[in-house]
């Protein structure tokens, strides 16, 4: 797994999930179909990533489906970084 896949998921699991919560997150893992991640927590996530990396996702590719997994959201990422 790249530094990019484990720092989203390891923000994933420390921001949203309890600590009694004993599923297991994976780059796969549905996160917002699978009612991890809502919609005000895909806007925080949002803006952590795009300080993080500097980058400005548009609102318009800010998609629910954009979101859904670490894999899309590390893609997504990828596509406004600077080369």
């Amino acid at each position: 797994m790249d530094d990019m896949k484990k720092m989203v998921l390891d923000y994933v699991k420390r921001e949203y999930l309890e600590e009694d919560d004993d599923r297991e997150v994976t780059e796969t893992t549905k996160l917002i179909s699978g009612g991890i991640v809502d919609s005000f927590s895909m806007v925080s996530l949002k803006r952590f990533l795009e300080k993080k990396y500097g980058i400005r996702i548009p609102d318009a590719d800010a998609t629910p489906e954009a979101f859904d997994t670490v894999n899309t959201i590390v893609d997504l990422v990828n596509r406004f970084k600077k080369s």
